[in-house]
């Protein structure tokens, strides 16, 4: 809940000073955490925008987004 508390209140600030937050995400154990955890994160941070956000995966797989070890199929599915 921490770590989503701060990935919220950065977008925030990001999103007020320069009008968009830039998040680099791994897979693994990160999936399921911020899939529960920065939904209410979010909620509890105003400005924290998601569309104004650009995500980029850090250690995507050549696969499909099906395949198991896809992390942006990892991403949209949780």
């Amino acid at each position: 809940a921490a770590l989503a508390r701060l990935v919220a209140e950065a977008a925030a600030e990001a999103v007020g000073s320069r009008g968009r937050f830039t998040l680099g995400l791994s897979g693994g154990s990160m999936v399921p955490l911020l899939a529960r955890e920065l939904p209410p994160a979010l909620r509890a941070v105003p400005g924290s925008d998601p569309s104004r956000w650009l995500v980029a995966f850090c250690d995507e797989r050549l696969v499909p987004p099906e395949h198991p070890e896809s992390t942006g199929g990892a991403y949209r599915v949780s």
